[in-house]
């Protein structure tokens, strides 16, 4: 098995779209740290205008900390796209390439063959959002400094220095999580169809379709919502609460892990019966 999935990184990682993702982020990511450093903090200074008559702020609260994590917020738009160009290739890109017969007449047992490549989309999928951390993490600590972290979340809260790495990597590690929920989808639909473009916009259009039923205040939408596995993706954010709900945070985590197993079951009942004629 471990050699079935060593040859399926290789495989993934010798493709140029692979690096799409990298490419985009290793762009975008100090394209926007750079600006908040010339900007002087006076996004925060924006935030905060209407709190200055009331509270007197002391401390480096415009730093690399505060950067990272609304870096975070943002970026979580589009990262679910960047990860469906490889999640969503997993299966469609055999059919595209018309290899599907190759790999299925080796004897290995196509149960075996899929599970090589879901491992590999997970391992591609956790790569991507640390990557994404220890860019934006290592680049603005150096170049805004460190200081206490300043979140808006219901409320205001402002987390210690010394409390708030910790928050990152635990963070980061429920946000790769919540990903795999999203490139299990991905995944899935991939085994339907022959051509990767058909999984990314599959997967958009439920993300979509998922957010506008969750934002609109519809009381239509209220017994729906619970269903949607996108209502539980906020997961990570609840790490920079204080004091942290863990169970809140296991409820979550643990409904996103069934959302991928029963995705990955899904794929497996198509993949086993697939009748390949190409």
């Amino acid at each position: 098995m471990a050699r079935i999935v060593y040859f399926e990184l290789l495989k993934t990682f010798l493709k140029k779209r692979t690096y799409i993702g990298f490419a985009l982020i290793l762009l975008i990511v100090p394209l926007i740290e750079v600006a908040m450093k010339m900007e002087g903090g006076r996004f925060l200074q924006g935030m905060t205008r209407s709190l200055q008559q009331d509270f007197f702020f002391v401390g480096n609260l415009f730093n690399g900390w505060l950067v990272s994590y609304n870096m975070m917020n943002s970026l979580w738009v589009h990262i679910p796209l960047l990860v469906s160009f490889v999640a969503g290739d997993m299966l469609a890109g055999e059919a595209t390439a018309g290899t599907y017969r190759l790999i299925l007449i080796r004897p290995v047992s196509r149960t075996k063959i899929l599970l090589s490549k879901y491992i590999t989309t997970l391992l591609y999928t956790f790569l991507f959002v640390f990557f994404l951390g220890a860019l934006s993490i290592g680049l603005a600590i150096p170049l805004l400094g460190r200081g206490d972290l300043f979140v808006f979340n219901r409320g205001i809260l402002v987390l210690p220095e010394a409390d708030v790495a910790w928050r990152f990597v635990v963070g980061y590690s429920l946000a790769a999580w919540m990903m795999l929920t999203i490139a299990s989808l991905s995944f899935f639909f991939s085994s339907f169809v022959e051509n990767a473009i058909g999984p990314i916009v599959g997967t958009m259009g439920v993300l979509i379709v998922s957010l506008v039923i969750l934002t609109i205040p519809v009381e239509l939408f209220e017994s729906v919502r619970p269903y949607l596995f996108m209502h539980y993706t906020n997961l990570w954010q609840k790490v920079f609460m204080d004091p942290v709900p863990w169970s809140a945070i296991g409820n979550d985590a643990l409904v996103l892990g069934a959302y991928s197993a029963a995705f990955l079951g899904a794929t497996w009942f198509i993949f086993v019966r697939k009748d390949v004629l190409s």
